[in-house]
């Protein structure tokens, strides 16, 4: 049976597993059987969890991560690299192969001197790709059980083992990552609003400079000469010494867009998305019940959790409103246009909206784009010839404004579980996900928790001892050094057998001076002899507890040294007893 066999392939009858298209379709367009299955009602499918709690966004998402896991990273490599492959049943070292190839990526990055190249990095998600794999192989199995001869066939062994997909280290792993980037741009995010402000102003000049000069006419800005179109109401114009030709009317733009989005997201601490989506509408007043004060605030539209959420407007974020809202209203109404966005994770037109974050081409308002933003965040990133730890330029991305707000927000003093209401996130967990902790905080903690501690014992405790308390303290431990070994009696206390170290419980003997031990134990022998010969039974019962004590030094010596030689049999086999054994399982049957 081949996968064309399946007579459901196309028709109403095809299950809405996209796992299983995704890859027994592999005779066929795999990304065309994925878009069919998607779009079919589905209540599971493999390694999705479509819970009723989770957006229409967060649900395509996970299905295009699967779909991408499974049609792409794994069976689009497999047919890549083994051209005519038909099999699910994977040979080791095809399996071998595929899993050290998927350990990393190509990635295409910029370098200082302006040439892209293409460079091998590691993967970060690759214990997801695992569990997609494994999982797909895992529903087979249990369809082969429901449906046999539907499923049968391809119900085959999963290349993925227990230890591919254990995620607790590749968790740790991806928290100390962001951690790390958090911690690296925490320091150089006024250094970014600053460059994103100088950039505004510079481009506000050159386009002042340009409207001053007659169409034609030449200027100078910055050490470079400009001539302007020759056409008027244009904002072109043309570098002389280089010859390019630029927009500064666009630069201006994307320049005030930049500093919008960094001001916007170092003050609220949203996702991009939720930006995009704030609206004139999003403004609202709230009067405390108790003074009658306004407070502004700022609604964010549902997006991730598909929960809405209201955060206050510091006197910052309100002169940036001010500046976007001035700058995005009709000249003629005063009134912010109203325009139509597309969702790109819902899939879905939005009804039109007077959005902030809109800008007017070519006689059209139409909402800016992710793409467009993120591309005018990396100019001013450009401009401030930052590096990170590797000598690299530094990246910023719009989400690394949200764990630095975040971060801040906590380092700060704000309770966790505030900071996850302003966050929006449903769990407090993922909060302090996005807070970067530094070893400094653990130091201060550290140092407050002895603080509280030595607040709750005597204060004389901690008083400044004497020199000759000291000096007492420190000869305590050179006199703990004897003979035969080392007295561990307590600094401070008395010595109770009266110097007697023979018989105290507190000596440590020493294995090296075993011998002394045994001369000791032979002389109180000797010594009990002569006084049995004399009659000194005064002295005989003494004696007797001495040689006791030595005896039972010695014994406890010699029961050290023969634990620490004593070798422990562990059982395991030796090569012999494995060779020898006889499987009696039987093999598949041909």
């Amino acid at each position: 049976m081949t996968a064309l066999d399946c007579p459901a392939i196309g028709t109403q009858d095809c299950c809405t597993r996209a796992s299983c298209c995704s890859v027994i379709r592999h005779q066929r367009a795999v990304q065309e059987a994925l878009f069919v299955c998607a779009q079919r009602p589905a209540t599971t499918r493999s390694g999705l969890p479509f819970d009723a709690h989770l957006s229409r966004s967060k649900r395509q998402q996970l299905l295009n991560n699967l779909s991408r896991h499974l049609a792409s990273n794994f069976w689009g490599d497999l047919e890549q690299h083994h051209p005519g492959i038909d099999s699910l049943h994977l040979a080791p070292e095809v399996s071998a192969a595929w899993k050290q190839r998927c350990q990393t990526r190509i990635e295409r990055r910029r370098q200082p001197d302006g040439k892209v190249r293409e460079v091998v990095t590691g993967r970060a998600n690759v214990a997801s790709i695992m569990i997609s794999v494994r999982a797909f192989y895992l529903d087979i199995a249990q369809w082969a059980i429901d449906e046999p001869a539907r499923w049968g066939p391809w119900a085959v062994p999963s290349p993925i083992k227990d230890a591919d997909v254990a995620v607790v280290k590749d968790n740790k792993r991806r928290k100390a990552r962001m951690d790390h980037r958090t911690r690296e741009r925490l320091p150089a995010l006024p250094a970014v609003a600053r460059a994103a402000s100088t950039c505004l102003k510079e481009a506000k000049a050159r386009l002042q400079a340009l409207m001053d000069t007659p169409p034609g006419g030449q200027f100078a800005f910055a050490g470079a000469t400009f001539r302007r179109a020759a056409k008027d109401g244009t904002t072109w114009a043309v570098n002389i010494a280089t010859g390019r030709r630029v927009d500064l009317g666009l630069a201006e733009s994307r320049a005030f867009w930049a500093w919008a989005m960094v001001e916007f997201l170092q003050h609220t601490g949203v996702r991009i998305e939720e930006m995009l989506e704030a609206s004139h509408h999003s403004l609202i007043q709230y009067r405390l019940p108790t003074t009658g004060e306004i407070v502004p605030l700022l609604q964010i539209a549902p997006s991730k959790t598909d929960e809405e959420r209201v955060i206050l407007v510091s006197p910052e974020l309100a002169d940036v409103l001010s500046a976007i809202i001035a700058r995005v209203r009709d000249p003629r109404t005063g009134a912010v246009p109203y325009v139509s966005s597309y969702d790109m994770a819902e899939k879905t037109w939005n009804p039109q909206m007077p959005l902030l974050f809109q800008w007017c081409r070519s006689g059209e308002s139409s909402r800016l784009s992710p793409k467009l933003l993120r591309q005018a965040l990396q100019e001013v990133m450009a401009s401030t010839n930052l590096t990170d730890s590797a000598g690299q330029p530094l990246d910023f991305s719009p989400h690394d404004f949200r764990r630095i707000f975040i971060t801040d927000a906590i380092r700060s003093g704000l309770p966790p579980h505030i900071a996850q209401v302003i966050a929006g996130h449903t769990s407090v967990n993922t909060t302090m996900g996005y807070n970067a902790i530094y070893p400094g905080e653990a130091i201060e903690a550290h140092r407050a928790f002895i603080a509280r501690r030595r607040a709750l014992r005597p204060s004389e405790e901690y008083r400044t001892p004497t020199n000759e308390e000291w000096d007492a303290f420190l000869g305590h431990f050179e006199r703990r050094k004897l003979s035969i070994g080392i007295c561990a009696r307590a600094f401070g206390t008395p010595c109770i057998h009266e110097h007697a170290c023979i018989r105290c419980s507190m000596l440590r003997p020493d294995p090296a001076q075993r011998h002394r031990l045994v001369e000791i134990r032979d002389n109180l022998i000797a010594r009990i002899t002569e006084a049995e010969q004399e009659g000194w039974l005064g002295e005989i019962e003494g004696l007797q507890v001495s040689l006791a004590s030595a005896e039972e030094k010695l014994i406890q010596l010699d029961a050290e040294q023969a634990r620490q030689r004593r070798v422990i049999d562990l059982g395991m086999p030796s090569f012999s007893q494995i060779a020898t054994r006889i499987s009696t399982a039987r093999g598949p049957s041909s």
